[in-house]
């Protein structure tokens, strides 16, 4: 698949969160987000596996970046991919927004998320890779 990234300009929800309510208008948040971006003509992409990508530029007390996966996921599932377990490979990063952070050879999305100095998250969705690559 061609790789697919948007910016969800909000501070993240954490699947622990204690309030279901909270959780599900967040999901609904991320689908919103990600609409603005994704071809809706498109069908989810069904094959091949994919690699998930997170990056949560955060404040000075940020939510476990652990917790923040599964309902970025979650949210796109239909949409952008047919169904979680297409994911095969996740990445996630958190990075404070009052550290330096080199921008130079980031994604133009990130770079932009990066200067605009506000709490977001980057997602990225794009085909899996060969194993040693990562490694």
């Amino acid at each position: 698949m061609q790789p697919f990234e948007f910016l969800i300009p909000r501070r993240p929800v954490s699947l622990q969160a204690r309030s279901r309510a909270n959780l599900q208008a967040w999901k609904n948040f991320v689908r919103e987000e990600a609409k603005k971006v994704w071809d809706v003509n498109l069908p989810p992409v069904s094959f091949p596996p994919l690699r998930f990508s997170i990056v949560y530029l955060c404040d000075s007390s940020p939510a476990d970046i652990d917790n923040i996966i599964k309902p970025i996921q979650d949210a796109l599932v239909g949409l952008v991919f047919e169904d979680d377990f297409l994911i095969s490979d996740v990445d996630s990063h958190r990075r404070f927004l009052a550290e330096p952070i080199d921008i130079t050879n980031l994604p133009p999305l990130l770079q932009v998320a990066i200067e605009m100095g506000r709490e977001c998250v980057y997602v990225r969705v794009s085909d899996a890779e060969d194993l040693g690559s990562y490694l």
